[in-house]
């Protein structure tokens, strides 16, 4: 299962209905060699045992929803007290998993609790705070802190990169605002959470991604390409460059490189082919206005003008080359 590279937020689904117990599908006319039969024909899809979901509904999920449905499934069979946690509580708040597999589901239960198991479930002993708890969608699980915290030091440092950058964008993105006293309170937390867990497991990596996150990264594309950005030994660049645009418009691109007068540009493809992120636009209007805009952009500013896509970030060397295609070439 491949993590969605685009970042947008995924369409309003609400899981809940679609996620159905065995009971409930037999209250609705369904029997067990219905239930079974429909499973083989790829009509439904059993997220495990005793659960399901219509197969063309989750075929229009983003892996992440698709682990969330799981994690539904499993909340709902679960008893005591263990709460979701780690990339389980992750999807639960809307962070993106980038090239992170989910197989199992993640709960983290108290030392002194009784620990069940499952083939589908991973269980974690900790101590959790009451602050530690939250309440996503009827689901307990990890805070938006707590959850970032087990998952930086764990997680590859692309993957790592991305979720940091997107939870401190829930905490501090308001539109094209930016509110500085949120993302200081934020990142003094998560801060305060590193420091006491000195010695740690991943706590290096953990320390090195809390000091290089910022929010104002839109899309896991973009949190990976300026990983790979500084990897090629490029002076950090300006995020969200605004623009001048014509009739008083404004142009915000991804990057803009101030030492290579240059601005850069990740491609996600849902802006093409995805219908909500048209915004009612054909797909021909779409390219049209993209390259209106870049147009613009260059002719006004007498700059280079990047874009690169899923493919260009799987490396330095891939975003590199790509880079030295439209004449910008790291230091």
């Amino acid at each position: 299962m491949s993590s969605l590279l685009t970042g947008h937020a995924v369409h309003p689904v609400h899981l809940e209905h679609l996620v159905r117990s065995r009971n409930d599908l037999v209250l609705n006319g369904w029997t067990d060699r219905g239930i079974a039969h429909a499973v083989q024909r790829g009509v439904l899809f059993r997220v495990r045992r005793g659960w399901y979901i219509a197969a063309e509904e989750r075929a229009r999920l983003w892996p992440e929803e698709q682990h969330r449905a799981h994690v539904i499934a499993v909340a709902r069979d679960a008893t005591g007290g263990a709460v979701m946690s780690h990339t389980s509580a992750a999807v639960l708040w809307r962070l993106p998993l980038y090239r992170i597999d989910c197989v199992r589901v993640h709960m983290t239960t108290l030392p002194s609790a009784r620990i069940s198991s499952a083939p589908d479930v991973k269980r974690h002993v900790a101590e959790l705070p009451r602050d530690d708890i939250a309440v996503v969608d009827g689901i307990r699980c990890t805070s938006l802190s707590r959850t970032v915290f087990d998952l930086l030091g764990g997680v590859p440092r692309e993957a790592a990169v991305a979720l940091a950058d997107a939870a401190e964008r829930q905490m501090a993105g308001r539109l094209r605002e930016w509110d500085v006293d949120a993302v200081t309170s934020w990142r003094t937390g998560l801060e305060r959470r590193l420091q006491n867990a000195a010695g740690s497991r991943g706590i290096r990596q953990a320390r090195w991604v809390a000091a290089f996150s910022d929010g104002r990264a839109q899309l896991p594309g973009e949190s990976v390409s300026r990983l790979q950005l500084h990897r090629l030994g490029f002076a950090r660049p300006e995020l969200q460059a605004p623009v001048p645009g014509p009739d008083g418009a404004t142009y915000y691109v991804d990057f803009r490189f101030a030492d290579r007068d240059a601005f850069g540009e990740f491609d996600g493809k849902d802006k093409y082919f995805d219908e909500a992120m048209r915004s009612g636009r054909t797909l021909e209007q779409v390219l049209f206005d993209e390259k209106r805009r870049e147009d613009w952009i260059r002719g006004t500013t007498q700059s280079r003008f990047a874009r690169w896509e899923s493919d260009h970030i799987l490396t330095p060397r891939t975003l590199g080359r790509r880079l030295e295609a439209f004449g910008i070439v790291a230091p």
